[in-house]
C-alpha cells in the first residue's frame, strides 16, 4: 500500500473519510482498550460474581417431564456501543462481538449442572422417609423410598404369613415418621380344662398368650411358668383353671375350689378316702367341671355262685317205616350245667339287684334224637271196626296215649308190653306212638287173639 493509500484508508484499510476523522499516525494517541474482565460494565449489564454468589443470578431452569434433560433460558446480555473511530474502537468492536457469546458458552454448562443437581436433590429429599420398623419386638429406625408397607417389608426381607400381624396393614401408604410393627404368629398346642386344640398367638411369653386367650392364670395349674418365652416354633401348654366342685360323701356336702385333673383327685383334695369297692357317681378319671356335684358311693357286697341247667336241643329226622304222626325217641337228650357267679352289692346301705359277674359251663347238653314217621296208615282192620275202642282205652289208660303203668312194663292207650308191640309191627315204645297207630295195633291184636289180652277191660269192646 502506497503512502497516499495509507493516508486515505488508514492502517486497517478503511476509508478514513467515511468516519470523518483524521487518521492519526500509529503511536500518536493513547490506547484506551481494556479487556472484558477489566471493563465488565462495558459489555454486561450485571457484574460477574464468584460462583457461589452468581448462582442467585443464574437463569431459571425449566424442568421437563422425567427422563428429559433440563432446559435453561439464558438471560439477555447488554452490549454498550463503542465510541466511533480509532484503532482502539475497532479492537473494542471486534472483541465485543466475541466475548459475550463465549462468556455465555462458558457459564451455561455450569448453570445446567447446578440446576440439575439442585432439582435432583429436591426430589431425592422428597422421596426419602424416616420409618420406625418394629419386627417382633426389635425396633429400629431406617430410611426408605418405599411407597407403602408391603414395599417396605419386601425391601427389608421381612416375611409376613397368614398367622402374623402387620400394623398398619400391608398396602397402607407410608409417610415419613410412620411406625410399622410386625408380630410373628406362634403355634400353641393348648389343653384347657381337658379340651385340646391348637391356637396361634403373637405373644412372646406364656402370660401374654393367656391374656390374649382370655384365660385367668390366678389359681390355675400351668404345665410351665408364666414367664417362659414362646419361640417361633411354639410350645405345648396344659392349663387347668380353678373350679368349684361339691363332693357328697357320708351324708355331708363339701364344696372346694380346685384345679384337679380328675374327679378322683378332687375327692382326695376334699379329704375323702375311698375304700374297697367305693367309687363315685361319675368316673373317677373324668375331668371335674365347674359347679359339678360328685357323690361318693360306699359299696359293700359279696359274690354268690349259682348252678343253672342248660336246655338240650331236639333234632328230628323222618322215618318212612313209621306211620304218620308217630315219633320215636332214638336218643334221649340230657341238659347241661352252667355255673354263674353273681355280685350282691349294697350301695350306701341300699341292697341292689344281683349283678352277673361271670359264667362257666360245667357240662355240655346232649341233643335228643327223634324219628318222625312218614308211612300212611291202613284204612281199616276187617273184623274189628265195629267195636268200642274208646271205651277200652278209657278203661285201660284213662284215654291217655302216653300212659305207663306203675311197673313200667305196659304203656299207651291199650297198655301194650314192648314185646307184644314189636310183634304187631310197632317200633320203639307203644306210649311214644300216636293214638291212631296204637288203635291200629290193638285192632290187629284183637283179630289175632280176641279180647283175651285185656282180661279186665275187654268186655268194654262190646259196650
Amino acid at each position: 500500500m502506497s503512502k497516499s493509500q495509507y493516508e486515505t484508508y488508514g492502517p486497517y484499510g478503511h476509508d478514513a473519510s467515511v468516519h470523518g476523522a483524521e487518521t492519526l499516525p500509529y503511536g500518536s494517541y493513547e490506547d484506551t482498550y481494556r479487556p472484558a474482565y477489566e471493563a465488565e460494565a462495558y459489555f454486561v449489564t450485571e457484574p460477574v460474581l464468584p460462583l457461589p454468589r452468581r448462582m442467585a443470578s443464574l437463569p431459571e431452569t425449566v424442568y421437563p417431564e422425567p427422563d428429559a434433560a433440563p432446559v435453561a433460558v439464558a438471560p439477555a446480555v447488554a452490549v454498550a456501543p463503542p465510541e466511533a473511530g480509532g484503532r482502539a474502537a475497532r479492537r473494542h468492536r471486534a472483541r465485543s462481538a466475541e466475548r459475550p457469546e463465549s462468556a455465555v458458552r462458558r457459564l451455561l454448562p455450569q448453570a445446567l449442572v447446578v440446576a440439575f443437581l439442585a432439582g435432583g436433590t429436591t426430589a431425592f429429599v422428597a422421596k426419602d422417609k424416616a420409618i420406625e420398623l418394629d419386627v417382633d419386638g426389635k425396633p429400629r429406625t431406617l430410611h426408605t423410598f418405599a411407597d407403602d408397607v408391603s414395599e417396605l417389608l419386601a425391601e427389608e426381607g421381612v416375611p409376613a404369613g397368614a398367622h402374623d400381624v402387620v400394623v398398619p396393614a400391608p398396602g397402607t401408604a407410608l409417610a415419613s415418621g410412620d411406625e410399622v410393627e410386625v408380630r410373628y404368629g406362634r403355634p400353641v398346642r393348648l389343653t384347657l380344662d381337658g379340651h385340646r386344640r391348637e391356637v396361634w398367638t403373637t405373644a412372646h411369653t406364656v402370660r401374654e398368650a393367656l391374656e390374649q386367650l382370655g384365660v385367668r392364670p390366678e389359681g390355675a395349674y400351668l404345665s410351665t411358668s408364666l414367664a417362659r418365652p414362646i419361640g417361633r416354633t411354639g410350645l405345648a401348654l396344659d392349663v387347668r383353671t380353678e373350679r368349684t366342685v361339691t363332693i357328697m360323701a357320708d351324708g355331708r356336702a363339701r364344696t372346694i375350689r380346685t384345679n384337679a385333673a380328675t374327679v378322683g383327685e378332687a375327692v382326695a383334695e376334699a379329704g375323702i378316702t375311698l375304700h374297697g369297692q367305693d367309687t363315685t357317681s361319675v368316673p373317677p378319671g373324668s375331668f371335674p367341671r365347674d359347679g359339678q356335684t360328685v357323690t361318693v358311693l360306699r359299696i359293700t357286697g359279696a359274690e354268690e355262685v349259682r348252678e343253672e341247667a342248660i336246655p338240650f336241643d331236639v333234632r328230628r329226622t323222618n322215618d318212612p317205616s313209621l306211620f304218620k304222626g308217630t315219633e320215636v325217641v332214638e336218643r334221649a337228650g340230657q341238659p347241661g350245667l352252667r355255673r354263674v357267679t353273681y355280685l350282691q352289692r349294697t350301695v350306701n346301705g341300699v341292697r341292689q339287684q344281683p349283678r352277673r359277674e361271670m359264667s362257666e359251663v360245667v357240662r355240655t347238653p346232649r341233643t335228643q334224637l327223634v324219628k318222625v314217621g312218614t308211612k300212611a296208615h291202613p284204612p281199616s282192620v276187617q273184623g274189628a271196626e265195629h267195636l268200642d275202642w274208646k271205651g277200652l282205652a278209657a278203661c285201660e289208660s284213662g284215654g291217655r296215649p302216653d300212659a305207663v303203668d306203675s311197673s313200667g312194663t305196659y304203656g299207651g292207650l291199650y297198655q301194650f308190653d314192648t314185646r307184644t308191640w314189636h310183634g304187631l309191627g310197632g317200633n320203639g315204645r307203644p306210649q311214644d306212638a300216636p293214638a291212631a297207630e296204637q288203635t291200629y295195633r290193638a285192632k290187629k291184636l284183637y283179630v289175632r287173639s280176641g279180647a283175651a289180652p285185656w282180661p279186665h277191660c275187654g268186655t268194654r269192646l262190646h259196650g
